[in-house]
């Protein structure tokens, strides 16, 4: 494929047909609600883990929002350090941990935790404030302080997540891709000039968890998958889209993941997925003539010969998705258990997924035509190789796998989520 052929795939990032929730995260087939990252790549209808989430449209300010990094800054520093994530974080607390995020990241932990100490001071105080018992332009006033004040603990609380988030990707040796933009330096325009870093990524999902990225990835490059050279002109709005629906397909991931893995180790998984289990080490013994041979660790370690681990669903081969333990693991939950799963458990967490992709990508601009249909001739059009495509989607899913972790650590000191 050229430089100047227009990627535009129809594809869908589905969870099992009978849970009845979907992610429609193909780079042609998202729908548009608002010109929020999050809302602009789910509906209401479709997609329950952010439908209630919708109302809130969190907008920092009038305007475009800037292109940014997170820099070090320090009085006596000369230039700032190489940029390590696309966001900038504001507040004093944000502030003070991209310091220790540029000189000494493996202290950033320590620093949170100190900076979460802080905060539940802040709020335990602020609840023992009696509320003044005259009413009028007094008690107007006294409501409006404590309504900044808690705006300023959400926004630092927001910035402490964001903080370990990226220390999480510094601690594996990972770079965050930059600000996509085309490089001024390359005469093709390509923007996909960042590391490629996939076997790196790979590596920090489950064996299970990682069958069903590798689905992920297949739906939406389809038969690109493993072409990584090839360069095509995709809509940036598009591609962002598949970003966010990608982060948080690795935040239900990583949570349904959690419970499987638990459920494994205590040998409590339902009947059918047992005897998937016992059917892949049976067929896996057969195929490789290991029976009896002790050599079951193999498939511990995910190295099951992949015609034996993997299934093609009904429907046949030609989506490229194929079944995995997890995803039958998935399957046996019932309807309330997936939604709820499948759901963003905090505004923080919505707050990052919208302000990285939008430091990533820049505000979604959409346009919608009279005729409800969403208006694609101002679309940008950017140049970026499938390997490129490949790259952003697994860096996705594990910034979502890394947002649940982050959140449910935060949440462990400082108390926030509420579902």
């Amino acid at each position: 494929m050229g430089p100047a052929t227009v990627f535009q795939p129809c594809s869908h990032l589905v969870f099992p047909s009978q849970s009845g929730i979907s992610i429609s995260g193909g780079l042609n087939s998202v729908r548009f609600c608002s010109k929020s990252w999050v809302s602009s790549t789910v509906s209401a209808k479709k997609y329950p883990f952010v439908s209630n989430l919708k109302s809130r449209q969190r907008r920092m300010g009038s305007g475009s929002r800037k292109f940014s990094v997170i820099r070090a800054s320090s009085s006596d520093a000369a230039e700032p350090a190489a940029p390590f994530a696309p966001l900038q974080l504001e507040s004093p607390v944000g502030q003070f941990l991209s310091q220790i995020l540029a000189s000494h990241p493996h202290l950033v932990p320590a620093a949170a935790e100190q900076q979460l100490e802080q905060l539940q001071t802040d709020r335990d105080a602020e609840k023992q404030k009696e509320e003044p018992s005259a009413s009028g332009t007094d008690l107007v006033l006294y409501r409006r302080i404590a309504e900044v004040k808690a705006n300023e603990r959400r926004k630092a609380l927001e910035e402490i997540l964001y903080a370990l988030i990226v220390q999480k990707f510094i601690d594996v040796n990972v770079s965050l891709v930059p600000t996509i933009t085309p490089s001024l330096s390359d005469p093709s325009g390509r923007v996909d000039r960042w590391p490629a870093e996939d076997e790196k990524l790979e590596r920090l999902h489950s064996p299970e968890a990682y069958e069903m990225i590798q689905n992920h990835l297949a739906l939406i490059l389809g038969n690109r998958l493993g072409d990584s050279t090839s360069v095509a002109q995709i809509s940036k709005l598009r591609v962002g889209q598949v970003y966010a629906a990608s982060v948080m397909y690795g935040y239900f991931l990583k949570r349904v993941d959690q419970r499987f893995q638990l459920e494994k180790t205590m040998k409590i998984l339902p009947r059918g997925v047992v005897d998937e289990e016992i059917s892949v080490q049976k067929a896996f013994q057969e195929e490789t003539g290991t029976r009896g041979t002790g050599n079951e660790d193999l498939l511990k370690s995910g190295q099951s010969h992949p015609e034996v681990s993997w299934a093609s669903p009904p429907g046949g081969s030609g989506t490229g998705i194929k079944t995995s333990r997890l995803r039958n693991y998935v399957m046996s939950l019932d309807g309330d258990t997936l939604q709820r799963y499948a759901t963003i458990r905090s505004q923080e967490a919505v707050a990052i997924v919208e302000n990285h992709t939008e430091a990533l990508f820049g505000r979604p601009e959409i346009v919608i035509t009279p005729e409800g249909t969403v208006d694609s001739s101002t679309d940008e059009l950017i140049k970026i190789s499938f390997g490129g495509l490949r790259r952003l989607v697994l860096e996705a899913v594990t910034f979502g796998s890394f947002l649940w972790d982050v959140e449910s650590y935060v949440d462990s000191r400082y108390h926030f989520v509420t579902n």
